[in-house]
């Protein structure tokens, strides 16, 4: 009888503890790391060390983590954890604080429990600055065991890697990275920083990284900097430089991913692109490169579901407007606008945003609506050759046919003295019913490898000269006609 009790009794308990024990954390978000230095200067110490974490646990495949971008949103905010927790979808966070003394640097980090608030994990770090990269992949690795995720030989390997790195040179680079905004100065002070952190310390791998990025961004008509031609040659020595100090560097996979679909080179840019998400299966930037080359192959579905997974990663931004961009592709107008205008009314300045929105609003059939869109966008882009075309072009579809050739004369004495991509005058052209010069342009976009050719195959822009012979040849030796 007391054998029976004894197992009922051990059957009972079994059970409560099993019934009570807290569920597995399969997804975290790092909160911006507090500077407790007492020196406002060393606040992009703080802030990179939160990306730079972030980073790390974003190589781990059975952890989703969320990105740097909606975290930001949460620095010195008065909500609760659990609150944060809901507003990311999140089962734990990450929070903590970094004090500077010289070439010394303490962090502290903590595990909270997303349901109750239970901070189930704290640990202190002193070390050397030098070692602030050993010291991100100690916590990094920390953070994995307490969680319980299943962490492979590889992932294990790439987060135990650190080297030292001088404090000007980490320092530089940080600053490179924090540099935000989208104009032409912005990305050249991104630039600057970067080739700073190289001439310090040839040897950095994501400096070049980070360099190549801003080139590619730097040569986009959008922003009207220097042309491709003049700009490419540089961000493929940098990738290149970048992958060979680091094979296993995501950032400069996803990059070379992006300049492999700049150059039509198709096959190779997806599977840079599949390398990228194997080495950092947490990188929204990298689920979204994937999603806009899917577009391209007009494989909309699978586009959107790539777009929906850098959600969950960036669920505050990135992907409401990204989804917005591929349902306008798809010829989906009115649910591009709604989605577009759900972004824009958390983040009414988001400018890429407001230019989708605007393009859907002209495939609607409302160009009279896109044009004070536009118009938003010339304004806060300094009357960028990108933002002058988007203009034109709905002034163009709503019939006002001297504005909009007034805006195209304004892009040809930009171009006097200074690049302007091709592709810049091709929307409007089309818009005016100018196919003649728009083949034109056309071809002299090919030639020129233009970035807006990419969606040759999708954009509803060239859908008045779809059947026209020069135009499915033009598909072909873009390799589109698939």
């Amino acid at each position: 009888m007391l054998a029976v009790l004894a197992a009922g009794l051990a059957l009972y308990y079994g059970r409560r503890v099993t019934a009570t024990r807290p569920p597995a954390i399969k997804s975290l978000a790092v909160l911006p790391l507090k500077n407790l230095s007492g020196d406002l200067s060393q606040e992009y110490l703080a802030d990179g060390m939160t990306e730079e974490l972030i980073g790390r646990l974003s190589m781990i495949s059975g952890l989703r983590v969320i990105s740097r971008t909606p975290t930001m949103h949460f620095k010195d905010t008065q909500l609760s954890a659990p609150e944060i927790a809901k507003a990311l979808n999140v089962d734990a966070l990450v929070e903590g604080s970094v004090i500077r003394d010289g070439n010394r640097v303490r962090v502290h980090a903590q595990l909270i429990r997303a349901t109750t608030d239970e901070h189930f994990w704290s640990e202190e770090y002193d070390r050397e600055i030098v070692d602030v990269l050993a010291l991100q992949s100690e916590i990094a690795q920390a953070v994995a065991r307490r969680v319980e995720v299943t962490v492979t030989g590889n992932e294990r390997a790439r987060l135990v890697a650190a080297r030292h790195v001088a404090p000007e040179v980490y320092e530089s680079y940080l600053k490179g990275l924090l540099v935000k905004g989208l104009s032409k100065a912005d990305y050249e002070q991104r630039i600057a920083y970067f080739e700073e952190t190289i001439r310090k310390d040839p040897t950095f791998a994501p400096a070049y990284a980070a360099l190549a990025s801003a080139y590619g961004d730097l040569s986009t008509s959008f922003v009207g900097g220097p042309s491709p031609d003049a700009v490419l040659p540089k961000e493929l020595r940098a990738i290149q430089k970048a992958l060979e100090l680091d094979p296993g560097l995501a950032e400069a996979h996803a990059l070379l991913a992006e300049t492999y679909k700049d150059s039509w080179r198709w096959a190779e840019a997806e599977s840079e692109f599949k390398l990228a998400l194997e080495l950092n299966p947490n990188d929204p930037s990298a689920h979204i490169g994937l999603a806009n080359w899917l577009v391209c192959q007009g494989r909309f579905d699978e586009a959107l579901s790539w777009s929906q997974r850098a959600r969950e990663l960036d669920p505050l931004e990135v992907s409401g407007m990204q989804n917005g961009w591929i349902l306008f592709e798809a010829r989906r107008y009115d649910e591009a606008v709604r989605e577009l205008r759900s972004v824009l009314a958390v983040h009414p300045e988001h400018t890429f945003a407001q230019f989708a929105l605007g393009h859907s609003l002209i495939g609607s059939g409302h160009p009279d609506e896109a044009i004070p869109v536009f118009e938003k966008i010339v304004s806060s882009m300094q009357r960028s050759p990108g933002s002058i075309e988007g203009l034109a072009t709905a002034h163009a579809y709503a019939g006002h046919r001297n504005e909009a050739l007034r805006l195209v004369d304004e892009l040809k004495r930009i171009q006097a003295t200074r690049h302007v991509s091709t592709g810049a005058f091709i929307g409007p052209y089309l818009a005016l019913g100018d196919y003649e010069q728009a083949f034109a342009l056309l071809e002299r976009g090919y030639q020129d490898h233009s970035g807006e050719l990419q969606y040759l195959k999708v954009d509803p822009i060239f859908d008045p000269i779809r059947a026209d012979p020069r135009f499915k040849d033009l598909l072909h030796r873009v390799g589109l006609d698939h």
